[in-house]
């Protein structure tokens, strides 16, 4: 997961709407599923998407908790980094 590109999703996710990342999560989820799809392609569809959830997160965190976009993001990596080391 990279910060910069779930800030830049979740920007996207606030100017326009969460529909069009999840229609693109699950178009990138359904290409997955093709049985010539290299090891490689596959990485970087599952990095694509790890970031998509992410900034589908932060952007809750923002409406719901009424935070920045920092702040969500910063306690979203917070999250994601605690439940690695456990």
């Amino acid at each position: 997961m990279r910060l910069p590109v779930i800030r830049h999703i979740s920007n996207f996710i606030e100017e326009n709407d969460e529909d069009f990342v999840n229609e693109t999560i699950e178009t990138l989820e359904n290409l997955t599923e093709l049985s010539s799809m290299k090891d490689e392609e596959l990485d970087v569809i599952g990095e694509l998407l790890s970031n998509m959830y992410g900034a589908i997160e932060v952007s809750k965190m923002m409406r719901e908790d009424g935070v920045s976009q920092k702040e969500a993001a910063n306690k979203f990596m917070k999250r994601v980094t605690g439940s690695i080391d456990t």
